[in-house]
Protein backbone atom coordinates (compact mmCIF):
# COMPACT_ATOMS: atom_id res chain seq x y z
CA UNK A 1 0.00 0.00 0.00
CA UNK A 2 1.74 3.22 -1.10
CA UNK A 3 2.40 6.10 1.67
CA UNK A 4 0.72 9.48 1.79
CA UNK A 5 2.83 12.07 0.71
CA UNK A 6 4.94 14.18 2.89
CA UNK A 7 3.36 17.48 4.00
CA UNK A 8 6.42 19.23 2.87
CA UNK A 9 5.96 17.41 -0.52
CA UNK A 10 2.42 18.15 -0.63
CA UNK A 11 2.97 21.61 -0.02
CA UNK A 12 5.14 22.01 -2.87
CA UNK A 13 2.91 19.56 -5.16
CA UNK A 14 -0.35 21.39 -3.69
CA UNK A 15 0.24 24.30 -2.00
CA UNK A 16 -3.48 25.25 -2.30
CA UNK A 17 -5.05 22.21 -1.07
CA UNK A 18 -2.59 22.68 1.86
CA UNK A 19 -3.44 26.15 2.54
CA UNK A 20 -6.86 25.80 1.82
CA UNK A 21 -7.38 22.67 4.52
CA UNK A 22 -5.27 24.45 7.48
CA UNK A 23 -7.62 27.50 6.91
CA UNK A 24 -10.42 25.27 7.53
CA UNK A 25 -9.04 23.55 10.51
CA UNK A 26 -8.25 26.47 11.78
CA UNK A 27 -11.84 28.26 11.58
CA UNK A 28 -13.26 24.94 12.33
CA UNK A 29 -11.17 25.64 15.83
CA UNK A 30 -12.85 28.92 16.30
CA UNK A 31 -16.31 27.43 15.79
CA UNK A 32 -15.15 24.51 18.77
CA UNK A 33 -14.28 26.77 20.76
CA UNK A 34 -17.04 29.02 20.53
CA UNK A 35 -20.01 26.19 20.73
CA UNK A 36 -18.02 24.46 23.75
CA UNK A 37 -17.13 27.33 25.48
CA UNK A 38 -19.71 26.70 28.08
CA UNK A 39 -17.24 23.18 29.31
CA UNK A 40 -14.53 25.74 30.37
CA UNK A 41 -17.59 28.40 31.91
CA UNK A 42 -18.80 29.01 35.18
CA UNK A 43 -22.77 27.92 35.05
CA UNK A 44 -23.33 29.27 38.46
CA UNK A 45 -27.04 31.14 37.57
CA UNK A 46 -27.16 33.74 40.64
CA UNK A 47 -23.57 36.05 38.95
CA UNK A 48 -25.27 35.81 35.78
CA UNK A 49 -28.57 36.44 36.43
CA UNK A 50 -27.18 39.65 38.21
CA UNK A 51 -25.02 40.49 35.67
CA UNK A 52 -28.49 40.86 33.25
CA UNK A 53 -29.78 42.94 35.88
CA UNK A 54 -26.55 45.42 35.87
CA UNK A 55 -26.65 45.47 32.24
CA UNK A 56 -30.89 46.51 32.43
CA UNK A 57 -30.06 49.11 34.62
CA UNK A 58 -27.50 50.54 32.67
CA UNK A 59 -29.49 50.47 29.02
CA UNK A 60 -32.16 52.15 31.07
CA UNK A 61 -29.81 54.31 32.50
CA UNK A 62 -28.93 55.29 28.76
CA UNK A 63 -32.30 55.78 27.29
CA UNK A 64 -31.72 52.11 25.10
CA UNK A 65 -33.71 49.59 26.77
CA UNK A 66 -35.65 48.46 23.70
CA UNK A 67 -35.52 44.44 24.53
CA UNK A 68 -39.26 44.50 25.79
CA UNK A 69 -41.09 46.40 22.68
CA UNK A 70 -39.10 43.85 20.09
CA UNK A 71 -39.27 41.16 22.01
CA UNK A 72 -43.48 41.59 21.98
CA UNK A 73 -42.96 42.14 18.29
CA UNK A 74 -41.58 38.67 17.32
CA UNK A 75 -44.09 37.24 20.14
CA UNK A 76 -47.08 38.68 18.52
CA UNK A 77 -46.39 37.86 14.23
CA UNK A 78 -46.10 34.14 14.27
CA UNK A 79 -44.26 34.66 10.89
CA UNK A 80 -41.42 37.36 12.28
CA UNK A 81 -40.69 34.77 15.18
CA UNK A 82 -40.28 31.69 13.02
CA UNK A 83 -38.09 33.51 10.66
CA UNK A 84 -36.35 35.32 13.17
CA UNK A 85 -35.74 31.99 14.70
CA UNK A 86 -34.06 30.25 12.13
CA UNK A 87 -32.02 33.97 11.20
CA UNK A 88 -30.73 33.37 15.05
CA UNK A 89 -30.10 29.60 14.62
CA UNK A 90 -28.55 29.75 11.02
CA UNK A 91 -27.32 32.69 9.27
CA UNK A 92 -24.27 33.31 11.62
CA UNK A 93 -22.79 30.21 10.61
CA UNK A 94 -24.03 30.28 6.62
CA UNK A 95 -23.14 34.03 6.07
CA UNK A 96 -20.01 34.21 7.85
CA UNK A 97 -19.02 31.01 6.51
CA UNK A 98 -19.97 31.94 2.73
CA UNK A 99 -18.10 35.48 3.01
CA UNK A 100 -14.49 33.70 4.29
CA UNK A 101 -14.95 31.70 1.33
CA UNK A 102 -15.28 34.33 -0.36
CA UNK A 103 -12.25 36.25 0.95
CA UNK A 104 -10.56 33.24 0.23
CA UNK A 105 -11.14 32.94 -3.74
CA UNK A 106 -9.71 36.46 -3.68
CA UNK A 107 -6.63 36.34 -2.52
CA UNK A 108 -4.67 35.80 0.45
CA UNK A 109 -4.09 39.31 0.69
CA UNK A 110 -7.97 40.35 1.12
CA UNK A 111 -8.48 37.05 3.16
CA UNK A 112 -5.89 36.92 5.98
CA UNK A 113 -6.36 40.43 7.50
CA UNK A 114 -10.03 39.45 7.77
CA UNK A 115 -9.74 36.21 8.76
CA UNK A 116 -7.28 37.12 11.66
CA UNK A 117 -10.10 40.39 12.49
CA UNK A 118 -12.28 37.56 12.92
CA UNK A 119 -9.87 35.41 14.97
CA UNK A 120 -9.47 38.16 17.27
CA UNK A 121 -13.07 39.14 18.15
CA UNK A 122 -13.62 35.86 18.87
CA UNK A 123 -11.11 35.54 21.39
CA UNK A 124 -12.20 38.66 22.90
CA UNK A 125 -15.81 37.30 23.06
CA UNK A 126 -14.78 34.11 24.45
CA UNK A 127 -12.66 35.08 26.97
CA UNK A 128 -15.55 37.53 27.89
CA UNK A 129 -17.69 34.07 28.39
CA UNK A 130 -15.52 32.50 30.50
CA UNK A 131 -14.58 35.78 32.74
CA UNK A 132 -18.31 37.53 32.80
CA UNK A 133 -21.17 34.84 32.36
CA UNK A 134 -24.19 36.88 31.40
CA UNK A 135 -28.10 35.81 31.29
CA UNK A 136 -29.83 36.79 28.14
CA UNK A 137 -32.81 38.00 28.32
CA UNK A 138 -35.03 35.06 27.88
CA UNK A 139 -33.53 33.93 31.43
CA UNK A 140 -35.24 37.71 33.17
CA UNK A 141 -38.93 37.34 34.01
CA UNK A 142 -41.37 39.09 31.75
CA UNK A 143 -39.09 38.52 27.96
CA UNK A 144 -39.79 35.22 26.14
CA UNK A 145 -37.59 32.64 24.20
CA UNK A 146 -39.05 33.09 20.83
CA UNK A 147 -36.61 30.24 19.50
CA UNK A 148 -38.39 27.87 22.46
CA UNK A 149 -42.04 28.92 20.71
CA UNK A 150 -41.24 27.65 17.39
CA UNK A 151 -38.61 24.89 18.23
CA UNK A 152 -41.23 22.42 16.78
CA UNK A 153 -40.60 24.03 12.93
CA UNK A 154 -37.09 24.15 13.35
CA UNK A 155 -34.10 22.49 14.33
CA UNK A 156 -32.95 23.47 17.26
CA UNK A 157 -33.76 22.21 20.69
CA UNK A 158 -36.23 24.35 23.25
CA UNK A 159 -33.03 25.29 25.78
CA UNK A 160 -30.30 26.55 22.73
CA UNK A 161 -30.17 27.54 19.56
CA UNK A 162 -27.91 23.81 18.88
CA UNK A 163 -29.72 21.20 16.91
CA UNK A 164 -32.11 19.21 18.52
CA UNK A 165 -30.62 16.92 21.61
CA UNK A 166 -27.22 18.97 21.53
CA UNK A 167 -28.89 21.85 23.68
CA UNK A 168 -26.55 20.90 26.56
CA UNK A 169 -23.26 21.37 24.29
CA UNK A 170 -23.87 25.41 23.96
CA UNK A 171 -23.00 28.05 25.98
CA UNK A 172 -26.18 29.57 27.32
CA UNK A 173 -24.74 32.51 29.44
CA UNK A 174 -22.55 33.47 26.68
CA UNK A 175 -24.45 36.46 26.54
CA UNK A 176 -22.19 39.40 26.44
CA UNK A 177 -20.61 40.30 24.19
CA UNK A 178 -23.02 39.18 20.88
CA UNK A 179 -20.72 37.57 18.60
CA UNK A 180 -24.21 37.00 16.50
CA UNK A 181 -23.76 41.22 15.95
CA UNK A 182 -19.58 41.03 16.29
CA UNK A 183 -19.89 38.70 12.95
CA UNK A 184 -22.65 40.00 10.92
CA UNK A 185 -20.91 43.44 11.30
CA UNK A 186 -17.51 41.98 10.11
CA UNK A 187 -19.37 40.36 7.47
CA UNK A 188 -20.49 44.37 6.43
CA UNK A 189 -17.38 45.82 7.36
CA UNK A 190 -15.87 42.56 4.42
CA UNK A 191 -18.37 43.48 2.12
CA UNK A 192 -17.86 47.05 2.24
CA UNK A 193 -14.15 46.75 1.65
CA UNK A 194 -14.01 44.34 -1.23
CA UNK A 195 -17.23 43.96 -3.01
CA UNK A 196 -16.79 44.90 -7.05
CA UNK A 197 -20.93 45.36 -6.61
CA UNK A 198 -21.75 48.56 -4.92
CA UNK A 199 -25.13 47.15 -5.02
CA UNK A 200 -24.24 44.45 -2.96
CA UNK A 201 -23.18 46.39 0.45
CA UNK A 202 -26.44 47.70 1.30
CA UNK A 203 -27.63 44.14 1.76
CA UNK A 204 -24.57 43.19 3.65
CA UNK A 205 -25.15 46.58 5.94
CA UNK A 206 -29.13 45.18 6.12
CA UNK A 207 -27.82 42.11 6.89
CA UNK A 208 -25.75 43.45 10.38
CA UNK A 209 -29.00 45.58 11.25
CA UNK A 210 -31.09 43.06 10.96
CA UNK A 211 -29.05 40.66 12.97
CA UNK A 212 -28.97 42.72 15.55
CA UNK A 213 -32.96 43.29 16.01
CA UNK A 214 -33.45 39.48 15.40
CA UNK A 215 -31.01 38.19 18.64
CA UNK A 216 -32.62 41.40 20.99
CA UNK A 217 -36.12 40.58 19.92
CA UNK A 218 -35.91 36.68 20.18
CA UNK A 219 -34.90 37.26 23.95
CA UNK A 220 -31.40 35.89 23.65
CA UNK A 221 -29.41 39.61 23.61
CA UNK A 222 -29.73 42.59 25.45
CA UNK A 223 -28.79 46.11 23.53
CA UNK A 224 -25.79 46.20 25.47
CA UNK A 225 -24.45 43.18 24.30
CA UNK A 226 -25.14 43.94 19.99
CA UNK A 227 -23.12 47.78 21.05
CA UNK A 228 -19.79 45.58 22.67
CA UNK A 229 -20.21 42.58 19.97
CA UNK A 230 -19.42 45.20 17.19
CA UNK A 231 -16.99 47.36 19.37
CA UNK A 232 -14.93 43.83 19.50
CA UNK A 233 -14.93 43.47 15.83
CA UNK A 234 -13.92 46.55 15.78
CA UNK A 235 -10.82 45.81 17.63
CA UNK A 236 -10.42 42.71 15.73
CA UNK A 237 -10.19 44.72 12.69
CA UNK A 238 -7.89 47.23 14.16
CA UNK A 239 -5.40 44.70 15.80
CA UNK A 240 -5.62 42.88 12.60
CA UNK A 241 -4.58 46.34 10.52
CA UNK A 242 -1.26 46.65 12.14
CA UNK A 243 -0.28 42.96 11.38
CA UNK A 244 1.98 42.50 8.19
CA UNK A 245 -0.67 41.71 5.13
CA UNK A 246 0.56 38.98 2.85
CA UNK A 247 0.43 40.12 -0.76
CA UNK A 248 -0.62 37.83 -3.76
CA UNK A 249 0.64 40.75 -6.51
CA UNK A 250 4.10 40.03 -6.12
CA UNK A 251 6.11 37.29 -7.95
CA UNK A 252 7.27 34.44 -6.17
CA UNK A 253 11.47 35.06 -5.39
CA UNK A 254 12.62 32.14 -3.89
CA UNK A 255 15.20 30.47 -6.00
CA UNK A 256 16.11 33.54 -7.80
CA UNK A 257 19.23 35.64 -7.16
CA UNK A 258 19.59 38.45 -4.61
CA UNK A 259 19.68 40.81 -7.17
CA UNK A 260 17.35 38.91 -9.38
CA UNK A 261 15.20 38.98 -6.82
CA UNK A 262 14.92 42.76 -6.32
CA UNK A 263 14.36 43.13 -9.90
CA UNK A 264 11.28 41.35 -9.61
CA UNK A 265 9.60 43.27 -7.15
CA UNK A 266 10.86 46.81 -8.74
CA UNK A 267 9.05 45.95 -11.50
CA UNK A 268 5.87 45.21 -10.07
CA UNK A 269 5.72 48.78 -8.07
Amino acid sequence: MPSLPAIPGMRKKHPRIVRGVLELLLVLSLWVAYSLSRLFADTDMDPAMARARDLLNIERNLGIHWEVPLNRLFIDHDVLGLIGSYWYATLHYVVTGAVLLWLYRMGRQFYVPARRALAIATILGLVAYLLLPTAPPRFIQGYVDVLSLHAADGWWSTDASAPRGLGGLTNELAAFPSLHAGWALWVAISVQRHARWSWIKPFAWAYAAGTAVVIVGTGNHWVIDVIVGWLVVLAGWMAAERMPTPDDSLPRTSGLAPGAATSARLATD
